[in-house]
């Protein structure tokens, strides 16, 4: 497979810089803090966990409690993993063989394209700025071919912050039901829309052949505990699927599926507190943005804790967002890391984060003081 571009940016920066303002996960809790969330019974057993192997499917009352959060599935329609690029990476390796085809939108989180295409062949419908970073289903459906086997999306979208409407989504679905195909949605982001009407319903829940990606780690922020996630009506697949996940991680960690029991039953507080100060702190980026019409072009996200605006200053994206680090110890994402060989990706986008609640202002006060004092050194 090729490098993963942004893993290995975020291996070179994310503990270095000084401010890090391109994390695609909200503030994370400490241990203590998510402990006084959990029922006495629940506390205790995280405590008392056993530490030795765990069920490889996860445990039966952490897939019962990730059940709840889907309308029509139960505990036998989920596959626990150890985060969400394990449930990715396993779903395409079991799903598609070098005689098959996918469709995914660019720019996305490279595993959805790089997997695949170590596979077989992968055609890219590429996003854009000027569009709304919208999915264009024309497109979608005239890139399906005879041998096409699944589209992979991915809503709230890594890197824009975008949703598909919901009739595109139904739309979607009967592409897909017509043609026979899998649609395998990264929905690791849901729960955390800037407003809720725009929540999209999961597709594990609403397509007889979807697969629902979910994770610990986005909108919980409990990346930490690596506990991720496929749901799916087809409970054979998801056998297959496990049986792969034998030459992986096998199991899921004993400790992190008891922490993963608590936040889940404490979701409704967690997933309000996180939305509310996403929402403030989605305005304050906005209304920075918006005081530098010379230099930014801006398009406020839907969900998720990210955006995706455009540099049109003098030097563009890729330098800013250099010069930035380098001045300023400002760790932003540059559009390389998103490059695509499947599709052209908009130039001089960088993807900043708003995740964070001190280190956010801090960060941004950083990217002022960069514009206001040295960005003419810059140009």
């Amino acid at each position: 497979m090729r490098n993963f571009l942004l893993e290995e940016y975020f291996a070179d920066w994310e503990f270095n810089a000084t401010h890090h303002m391109t994390a695609s996960d909200v503030e994370s809790m400490s241990t203590s803090q998510l402990l006084d969330l959990a029922t006495a019974e629940d506390r205790y057993g995280f405590e008392n966990a056993w530490l030795g192997y765990t069920e490889p499917k996860g445990a039966p009352d952490l897939r019962e409690a990730i059940a709840d959060t889907y309308e029509n599935l139960d505990a036998d329609n989920i596959l626990c993993f150890a985060g969400a690029a394990e449930g990715i990476y396993a779903a395409m390796r079991v799903l598609l063989s070098s005689r098959d085809h996918l469709v995914v939108p660019v720019p996305n989180y490279q595993s959805a394209e790089s997997v695949a295409e170590d596979v077989c062949e992968v055609t890219g419908i590429g996003l854009n700025f000027e569009n709304g970073w919208c999915l264009d289903l024309q497109e979608v459906e005239d890139s399906i071919k005879s041998n096409t086997k699944i589209i992979s999306v991915n809503y709230p979208h890594n890197p824009d912050g975008m949703i598909m409407s919901r009739d595109d989504l139904f739309s979607l679905i009967e592409i897909c039901r017509s043609n026979g195909l899998i649609l395998f949605s990264d929905e690791v982001f849901r729960g955390i829309e800037l407003d809720d009407k725009d929540r999209l319903p999961q597709v594990a829940d609403i397509y007889e052949r979807g697969i629902s990606l979910g994770v610990m780690s986005k909108a919980y922020g409990l990346p930490g505990l690596r506990i991720g996630w496929l749901a799916a009506k087809n409970r054979e697949l998801l056998d297959e699927i496990s049986r792969y996940k034998h030459y992986l991680s096998i199991t899921n960690s004993s400790s992190s599926e008891r922490l993963a029991l608590i936040a889940l039953k404490a979701r409704k507080k967690i997933l309000k507190e996180n939305q509310t100060y996403l929402r403030k702190n989605v305005e304050e980026l906005e209304s920075f943005f918006l005081s530098y019409p010379s230099l930014f072009q801006w398009r406020r996200p839907q969900g998720g804790c990210i955006a995706y605006p455009k540099f049109i200053g003098p030097g563009g994206g890729e330098k800013f967002c250099h010069e930035l680090l380098k001045k300023k110890g400002v760790f932003l994402l540059p559009g390389s890391v998103y490059e695509s060989p499947l599709a052209n990706t908009p130039p001089d986008h960088f993807r900043i984060g708003y995740g964070r609640k001190e280190s956010f202002y801090d960060g941004l006060n950083a990217i002022g003081d960069f514009l206001d004092a040295d960005y003419s050194a810059f140009v």
